[in-house]
């Protein structure tokens, strides 16, 4: 299949930016403008606005261990899709990096901009990685074709 990504309209190919920190993000997006486009491209599955901002900030600036990154992908200095990576500080029960979000545009779905940016996140990842999806997520099939496996149900206890 082949991935590669182009606007018609101006013939732009999609690029994809890695961010390691809240410096590398680029003069067209800030940290509140991809916490909304995450909030909006994860619809109807999608974490509070503040809760995204928060994963975002914990994934460039861990409270403990090594930074995360996020993915960005762009066409015409404009997000169509985003990956946001946390790396756990720990190993083998727990993987190493927790992919909190991946999304994609609505435009650009189906033309694998999620494919290139979920194996680019593998090949930066250092470690296995975690993902959660709901069973109901129609991702989940694209996440299961790029290799990951369903090893557990998450259960949770909320106060």
């Amino acid at each position: 299949m082949n991935d590669a990504v182009t606007d018609s309209t101006t013939s732009s190919k999609l690029e994809i930016h890695k961010l390691l920190s809240l410096g590398d993000f680029p003069s067209w997006l800030d940290p509140e403008q991809l916490a909304a486009f995450l909030h909006d491209s994860l619809k109807p599955y999608q974490d509070t606005l503040p809760d995204i901002e928060q994963g975002i900030a914990d994934a460039l600036k861990p409270r403990m261990g090594e930074p995360g990154f996020i993915l960005v992908a762009e066409l015409n200095r404009k997000p169509v899709g985003a990956l946001v990576m946390l790396r756990t500080g720990m190993k083998g029960y727990i993987p190493e990096n927790l992919l909190l979000w991946v999304a994609v545009d609505s435009s650009v779905r189906g033309k694998g901009v999620g494919s290139q940016i979920i194996r680019r996140a593998f090949d930066e990842a250092d470690g296995d990685v975690k993902l959660h999806v709901e069973y109901d997520n129609p991702a989940k099939r694209l996440y299961e074709r790029l290799g990951m496996t369903n090893k557990y149900a998450e259960m949770r206890y909320r106060k």
